[in-house]
């Protein structure tokens, strides 16, 4: 529950965000690979173009703060201090997996870093996190004073944004104040139908003028706009000023599943977007700044991908879930 008065994108700050991003794509990488090895059974989501929304949210928080994640959500969990070995075995169903194997990719939680979970219901999360955040407000309103009280995030993406719950829950939070945020993930796509076809407005962000709440929209492939936008929201939530809608614009590199054959949008349109890669973008920002050198940046990117070499050989000698085990950890 670190407050954010005086922090800043500094050099150290940027290289933990940087880390953070490179671990999300070489995840992402190495989950894709698998599937396409027929090594990992199902179908993954993938965030691979969106690395720098997760891990600039996440690292103004820690274990005493939430999150509440969609279906999409590798970046999420890992960006909220999920270990890349557990991680890539419970997307392979495996018994070392954060859910034992049992949640699979689109319902990976790790409740001792406070992440409620991913969900396969499109903006079921949202109310989690408002829940999340109503429980911090009982338990710690104490804390405002200081600007300490835990906060809630939740990630949602802009086909959600549509979602009748997603409005009852802000609502719901500006009435009460609670400390949370919303962050949509808005990469242009629910599926396959395109932003301009289903929703009434050019910037989701703008829908929290209607439940008095502060909201801002940032180019959500640089940091620099993520983190900005993102300090003033969490610090007004840690001080019980309530919540936040903030959006953010980014872009999916990949299909919305591992079996998309994308048709509806052009090669053209993707290539246009790599361009613009978020990590990209940080890389230059750092060295041009003189936060880190190409040596340093280099011995980041190489370690991203052998951790996500380790998570695979991890995942794959581990066991599968005991059968006798099925009916453990299910509530009724």
């Amino acid at each position: 529950m670190a407050g954010t008065k005086g922090v800043r994108l500094d050099r150290d700050k940027a290289l933990q965000i940087y880390e953070t991003m490179n671990d999300i794509r070489c995840f992402e990488e190495k989950a894709l690979s698998l599937f396409e090895a027929n090594k990992l059974r199902g179908s993954v989501h993938l965030c691979i173009g969106e690395e720098a929304i997760p891990a600039t949210v996440c690292s103004f928080l820690d274990d005493s703060d939430y999150i509440a994640s969609t279906h999409r959500g590798h970046g999420h969990c890992i960006a909220k201090g999920a270990g890349l070995d557990r991680a890539m075995a419970e997307l392979m169903g495996k018994a070392t997996g954060y859910c034992k194997g049992k949640g699979g990719s689109m319902h990976i939680a790790d409740l001792e870093r406070g992440n409620l979970g991913a969900n396969a219901i499109v903006g079921g999360g949202v109310p989690i996190a408002v829940g999340a955040a109503l429980a911090s407000k009982m338990m710690h309103a104490d804390l405002a004073e200081q600007g300490k009280m835990p906060v809630a995030v939740s990630f949602f993406g802009d086909g959600a944004s549509n979602q009748g719950v997603v409005h009852e829950s802000m609502n719901l939070a500006s009435v009460w104040k609670l400390p949370v945020i919303f962050v949509c993930e808005n990469n242009g796509y629910g599926i396959s139908v395109p932003q301009w076809q289903s929703t009434s407005v050019k910037d989701i962000s703008v829908r929290g003028a209607a439940y008095d709440m502060p909201h801002a929209t940032a180019d959500g492939n640089k940091v620099p706009d993520i983190f900005k936008a993102v300090s003033k929201a969490v610090d007004r939530a840690r001080h019980g000023e309530g919540p936040t809608l903030l959006e953010f614009k980014t872009y999916r590199w990949l299909g919305h599943w591992t079996g998309d054959p994308c048709v509806y949008r052009t090669r053209e349109e993707v290539e246009e977007w790599k361009k613009r890669c978020p990590i990209k973008f940080m890389r230059s920002y750092m060295t041009e700044k003189g936060f880190a050198s190409d040596k340093e940046l280099d011995e980041i990117e190489a370690r991203a991908a052998a951790a996500a070499d380790h998570a695979a050989e991890f995942a794959l000698s581990s066991p599968e879930p005991d059968p006798a085990l099925v009916l453990e950890d299910v509530f009724n």
